[in-house]
Order: structure tokens, then C-alpha cells, then sequence
């Protein structure tokens, strides 16, 4: 690519940035907490194409001046010089041929590399859901610690919170009270169905899932990557993931409903 190519993609790509940056779009690929970092990523990528659309505008004016000096020069000399003088601003003119952008043409087919930049721009890409939940293990871990519950009945607490008191609190923190957790259903081959949530360590291209089995009341018909709030109780039944062994809890169900996904489908806090 010349330099005018370069620029126009370095302008778009920190127009998609900022794009996305300045909408819930970026949820989609990175945790809430880079939001600035891409923001800045952006607006740097666009006065670098800034500068450097600036700087071959200099140069190609520079060369033009060049040029015309060049041939002022040659009209000014007699028959002999003006023979040397063609000669020499030739050869100026085909170095300057490179400057100015007309040396070569780069096949045009290569813009086709901007399609990607308008698919990001135009086309949100759904969050991951439970194909790729039920390909990949357990991110579950061993929580630091077991912070009282807060009031309320139910208590809202998020999908890892539960599933860690859970799976390794054995329950002890949660005691008798109701519970109210959000994630999309999946269901294994065996038809058992999971609320996962999937948990970010940077981006979408390291997200792990984290399941709850859910067990007790549930709705006739659960389709997989609907969103469920469910409310229910502490269940002793657990089982290993199939994929890497984890231990994944579950939920006793007494009260399950649809809601819209939510603005940031990914959960954060099973790394903070």
C-alpha cells in the first residue's frame, strides 16, 4: 500500500475504535475497565493518518516546486546545456515520480481490506453464548474470601459469587437464603440444563465460561443462550465438567423468567 492507503486505514481503524469505544459495542470484545485504553488506541490511530496525509501532502508540494524550478532553469540554457539539463531533470522527475504517489499502482483489489473495518462498524457480533460455553471448561476458581451476604430477600449476587460459594463454601455463607442470579441457559447433550456466565480476563479471546446447574422448578421449554433470572435456594448436588474436570454447583429453582441480555454480557468479577 502507498501512503495514502495506509493513512485511510489507520483512519478507520481508530474510527472504529472510538466507534465502539464510545458505545457498549466495545463490551463485545473487551472488559469495561479498557474502555479508556481503547479510546486513546483510537484517537492516536487517527492523527497518525492525520500526519501522515499532512506530511505526503508536504512532500508531493515540495516536489512539484522542484520540478518547476527545474524546468524554469532548462528554458533559461543554451542548445548544449539545455540537452544536459533535460537529462538531469529526467532523472529528477523519475525519482519524483515515486514521491509523488505515480511510480506504481497497487492492485485495487487490495481495498477489499476495508470490508472488515465497515463489518465492525456496522454489524455488532453477538456476545458468546452456549456453543462455546459447553466447549470449554470450568473457569470457576476458589474464592479469596466470603464476604457477608448483603440484606434483602432475595439477595442478588452475581452468577460467580453463587457458584463459588458454592462449589467451595459448601453453601456454609449462604445458609437458608433465597438467591437471585442472572446468565443464558445451555444445555449439555444429556439435556441438563446450566446458567452461565462467561468471565474475562482481558478480552472476548480469552473469555471462560462459569456454570451453575439449575435444578427444581424450571420452565417447560428453556432455549439455549435465552437469558433467565433465577431465584432459589442452596443445592449440595454438584458435578465435574465434562471438559477439564472443574466443579460445577447448582441452584435449587423456585422462581425462573426471562429478561433482555443485559448491556455488558460478560461477568468481571471472578478476576478482580
Amino acid at each position: 500500500m502507498n501512503r495514502q492507503a495506509q493513512a485511510a486505514v489507520m483512519f478507520l481503524v481508530g474510527g472504529a475504535m472510538l466507534h465502539a469505544g464510545t458505545t457498549s459495542l466495545y463490551l463485545r470484545y473487551v472488559k469495561a475497565g479498557l474502555q479508556p485504553l481503547l479510546l486513546a488506541a483510537g484517537a492516536v490511530l487517527i492523527m497518525a493518518a492525520l500526519a501522515t496525509v499532512w506530511y505526503d501532502l508536504r512532500r508531493y508540494r515540495a516536489a512539484r516546486q522542484r520540478k518547476s524550478e527545474g524546468e524554469a532553469h532548462t528554458a533559461r540554457g543554451d542548445g548544449h546545456g539545455h540537452g544536459q539539463d533535460d537529462g538531469h531533470v529526467h532523472a529528477h522527475d523519475g525519482g519524483h515520480g515515486d514521491d509523488d504517489g505515480h511510480g506504481h499502482r497497487e492492485p485495487r483489489i487490495s481495498w477489499l481490506l476495508l470490508l472488515p473495518l465497515f463489518a465492525l462498524i456496522l454489524v455488532a457480533p453477538p456476545a458468546l453464548g452456549s456453543y462455546s460455553a459447553l466447549r470449554a471448561g470450568t473457569a470457576l476458581q476458589p474464592p479469596l474470601a466470603y464476604p457477608a451476604l448483603p440484606s434483602g430477600d432475595p439477595v442478588p449476587l452475581s452468577l460467580v459469587d453463587y457458584a463459588g460459594r458454592a462449589a467451595y463454601g459448601h453453601g456454609h455463607s449462604l445458609g437458608n437464603r433465597k438467591v437471585e442470579i442472572t446468565g443464558f441457559v445451555a444445555l449439555d447433550h444429556g439435556g441438563t440444563p446450566y446458567l452461565v456466565r462467561m468471565a474475562l480476563n482481558c478480552c472476548a479471546a480469552d473469555a471462560q465460561p462459569v456454570k451453575v446447574g439449575l435444578s427444581g422448578k424450571l420452565p417447560p421449554v428453556l432455549q439455549p443462550d435465552s437469558w433467565l433470572q433465577v431465584t432459589g435456594t442452596y443445592s449440595a448436588r454438584r458435578t465435574k465438567d465434562p471438559v477439564n474436570g472443574g466443579r460445577i454447583p447448582f441452584l435449587d429453582v423456585e422462581e425462573a423468567k426471562p429478561v433482555p441480555t443485559p448491556k455488558d454480557p460478560y461477568d468481571e468479577s471472578w478476576n478482580q
